[in-house]
């Protein structure tokens, strides 16, 4: 089984466990969600151990969101770009995702465009009548979040704590996703 493979079937065993941990070391993150490691001189990332860093992200109006000040909301954040296929692949159920919370205001997506190319994925996302947010970064993630590898989705409790990390494309309309933002999202 590939690596991209194990990535994508580890994905329900973090829903289902509720938490997504991630071992850290000099390098970042390794991308695997697997149990608390916590040996071998690596950290383990655990919800409520460690806040995210105040990310900030730019909007399609040129507006500046920062994480902290989404504090009290669940944010879903796609690290992505127009060129990548598993990015593409993966996109639909995003849309799905959005969708199924469409009228939840607690719930935030931000779809980022590594390339930084705002006004070229605004195009993409129109010419693929999608109609997810764009967003790009204004500033630098930490490795220990993005070690340069897309698709990257992080997911953020409302109290700035992350839940979810998965490099690699998945299915997020899957009911153990769902179940995952309702429980976050009733906390």
């Amino acid at each position: 089984m590939n690596a991209y493979i194990k990535r994508i079937a580890l994905l329900p065993l973090m829903v289902i466990t509720g938490w997504a941990y991630a071992s850290m070391n000099g390098n970042g993150i390794d991308g695997n969600m697997t149990a608390n490691q916590g040996t071998n001189g690596q950290r383990p990332l655990v919800p409520g151990a460690q806040q995210t860093p105040d990310l900030k992200f730019k909007d399609e109006d040129g507006k500046i969101i920062s994480l902290h000040s989404l504090k009290g909301k669940v944010v879903f954040i796609n690290l992505w770009a127009t060129w990548c296929s598993p990015c593409v692949h993966e996109m639909p159920s995003i849309i799905e995702l959005r969708k199924t919370f469409k009228d939840n205001k607690d719930l935030v997506f931000l779809m980022v465009d590594v390339d930084g190319n705002m006004e070229r994925s605004k195009k993409w996302m129109k010419n693929k009548k999608n109609d997810l947010p764009v967003h790009v970064l204004d500033g630098e993630i930490p490795r220990e979040l993005f070690t340069g590898s897309i698709p990257t989705t992080i997911i953020v409790d409302k109290h700035n704590n992350i839940i979810g990390w998965q490099v690699g494309g998945a299915d997020y309309s899957s009911k153990e996703v769902v179940d995952l933002m309702k429980k976050l999202l009733s906390e």
